[in-house]
């Protein structure tokens, strides 16, 4: 069959579940996975595998993933922020609210619909509706993400991101004060038992790492920069949640956390939050490999002016 083959070994580590492992290697969804799997297309060791399958350390994956259906998503001529262009990939700076491909409830308006009206040919690697997307972002967080408009492109900045060889800097906020300037979250990460819209840690979760440094600390919060030494799905909100000092904003992982502060900023706190109007997080910097000329490339975006507004303010500068 055409299309593009992986061959994996399973690490030292070991690997579960054939499903898992293959979707956590070669980023692509469960479902896909599993439909991958009943087709035929996956092998452990030279022998079809199945979904019930668990592979050990040294067992050979093959997988065979076929070219993606033609794209049949509209193409709309919406605003969109691209920092640099060439013929393998753009970096888009992309606005807070705008959710990066289209799902149920979300047909259009869509970063992809904004791309295909710009670009008309994504690579098609990432399915029928999220062609060229490498990574995402939620909808309420802004910033940098790298497309590709290419199949050898994405399979390689996909690779690049496997192998955790692609740095992405984010800016947050978070409720209450660090101890420590400078430390790492190492938790697992998985679905929420009692709600499967949520993550949340969890023993039986994948690895998560992310990299806290306190950059400045306001009255009753933390500016911080956070780089991912993962990329799972909320990871920096759960993790931050996790430790006790939720995202401001956060309408999911930190809503109403500022009522349970007390003394003197306890007013300072409520005003802050009166004023957010989004979660307080932004992909601010970006640092890949180019996967044509093989040079080093840094991109950088600016807070937006929501959240700028907010950092003046919170540091008293506003006037």
């Amino acid at each position: 069959m055409d299309g593009e083959t992986h061959r994996l070994t399973v690490p030292d580590e070991g690997g579960g579940r054939i499903d898992r492992f293959v979707t956590e290697h070669l980023e692509l969804s469960r479902t896909r996975v599993q439909k991958l799997l009943e087709a035929g297309l996956v092998a452990v060791n030279g022998h079809l595998a199945k979904k019930s399958d668990v592979v050990s350390t040294g067992d050979e994956v093959e997988v065979v993933v076929p070219p993606a259906a033609p794209v049949d998503i509209l193409a709309q001529a919406l605003p969109l922020d691209i920092l640099y262009e060439d013929d393998a990939l753009l970096v888009v700076n992309k606005a807070a609210g705008m959710v990066v491909h289209p799902a149920p409830g979300h047909r259009s308006g869509t970063m992809v619909n904004a791309l295909l009206h710009h670009v008309r040919d994504l690579s098609g690697v990432g399915g029928r509706l999220r062609p060229g997307i490498v990574h995402r972002l939620d909808r309420d967080t802004s910033g940098l993400l790298v497309v590709a408009k290419t199949d050898a492109a994405h399979h390689a900045l996909s690779d690049a991101l496997r192998e955790r060889k692609v740095k992405r800097l984010y800016r947050a906020v978070s409720w209450g004060h660090f101890e420590q300037s400078k430390f790492k979250i190492d938790a697992p990460i998985g679905r929420d038992s009692k709600d499967r819209k949520r993550m949340a840690v969890r023993d039986d979760g994948r690895p998560s790492i992310t990299h806290i440094v306190v950059r400045e600390r306001w009255e009753r919060t933390d500016f911080l920069d956070v780089r991912l030494g993962t990329g799972r799905t909320h990871q920096i909100r759960v993790h931050l949640m996790h430790a006790g000092h939720p995202v401001v904003g956060d309408a999911v992982y930190g809503v109403g956390w500022e009522r349970g502060m007390g003394g003197p900023q306890r007013l300072w706190a409520a005003e802050l939050a009166r004023r957010v109007s989004r979660h307080f997080l932004h992909a601010a910097e970006l640092t890949f490999v180019h996967p044509s000329t093989q040079l080093e490339m840094t991109f950088e975006a600016p807070l937006p002016e929501d959240l700028a507004a907010l950092a003046l303010w919170a540091r008293g500068d506003d006037d």
